[in-house]
């Protein structure tokens, strides 16, 4: 049997993966919307690979059709670009921005997580917690105890921090002080108290863990 109808993820504009393929219209549109559900629930999405700036987007796809009506999307310059692939057997019935949810990497324990399981994790409760960033590295402090985590880049810590804010501000979440930019005196304390605490000196004043690479 043919199937007829793919959910297909892409990356800068080219095909990076098919997710599912379907025989009936249904099916695909279901697998579809769940996927830009899920799309939507995440908090904090990829948006950097291998140095460089990353756009995934889904897209519902067909065997062609004379009949199917052309995809319009609004680019960045507000103009009306007609969606189409380079594979004439196939078209495009629609298309949606795509997050893949960024991990973090836990220095404390050397796993990595994603931003929902931070938030259920480490920043439950009534007590105030301190989130702040030193260089490529976020730092979640509940009183006398601080957990680490690292990300790609001094940029990708920034952006955490103003995606956290916006979840905590949207959910009405007031159990957490988000510290976007330390001071000078701010980050010497930092660094003494966490080397005190047994962190690597070097690993602290590193500012990215991931280096520009040739596609």
């Amino acid at each position: 049997m043919n199937n007829d109808y793919l959910v297909v993820l892409f990356k800068n504009k080219e095909r990076y993966k098919i997710i599912k393929e379907y025989r009936s219209y249904k099916n695909a549109f279901n697998c579809f919307n769940t996927k830009i559900k899920e799309s939507n629930s995440v908090i904090f999405e990829i948006k950097t690979e291998n140095g460089r700036e990353v756009d995934y987007e889904i897209s519902l796809i067909q065997k062609s059709n004379k009949n199917i009506i052309p995809i319009f999307k609004t680019d960045e310059l507000g103009r009306n670009i007609n969606i189409e692939l380079n594979d004439s057997n196939y078209s495009i019935l629609k298309l949606e921005k795509y997050k893949i949810p960024e991990k973090l990497y836990s220095i404390n324990d050397g796993t990595k997580i994603t931003t929902e399981k931070l938030i259920h994790d480490k920043l439950r409760g009534d007590s105030l917690k301190l989130v702040s960033k030193l260089n490529n590295k976020i730092i979640v402090q509940n009183d006398d105890i601080f957990n680490l985590y690292s990300l790609k880049s001094t940029y990708d810590a920034g952006r955490f921090l103003s995606s956290l804010e916006s979840y905590m501000i949207n959910n009405d979440k007031k159990n957490c002080l988000i510290v976007n930019d330390s001071s000078m005196s701010q980050k010497k304390y930092l660094y003494k108290v966490l080397t005190d605490l047994g962190y690597n000196k070097d690993m602290l004043y590193r500012t990215s863990t991931t280096h520009l690479k040739d596609k």
